[in-house]
């Protein structure tokens, strides 16, 4: 069992910033990937960015390519996004997933963390 936390989300102006923090743990942890995705109202969940375990390799999708950054803290299987210059677009709830050695997708969600950026 993997219990996945994600905290930090808020209201912003535009223009501002945030940062997400998620902890994962569980005695069958053993990351491969830790990823946030995001959903927004009437919208399906899409992928925002990832890091890998092994190596910190990061991924981002195009639309927050610039202004977010993640990164990882090895010792608690914490990550973290930065989010800057946020746009309304960027409102959504943002959730954390992990994925584990062995499995071929994200298999261990948080709740999840609203995050509302106003114009």
């Amino acid at each position: 069992q993997v219990h996945v936390v994600e905290s930090g989300g808020g209201l912003v102006q535009a223009g501002g910033s945030l940062r997400l923090s998620c902890t994962a743990s569980g005695r069958t942890l053993s990351p491969v990937a830790m990823a946030w995705f995001r959903q927004a109202p009437g919208k399906e969940r899409e992928f925002v960015s990832s890091i890998r375990w092994s190596g910190g390799s990061t991924y981002y999708a195009d639309s927050v390519k610039g202004r977010f950054t993640i990164s990882r803290r090895i010792a608690d299987y914490t990550v973290f996004l930065q989010m800057n210059n946020l746009k309304p677009e960027d409102t959504a709830v943002y959730y954390c997933a992990v994925q584990r050695v062995g499995a071929g997708a994200y298999t261990d969600w948080g709740q999840g963390t609203q995050v509302t950026v106003s114009s």
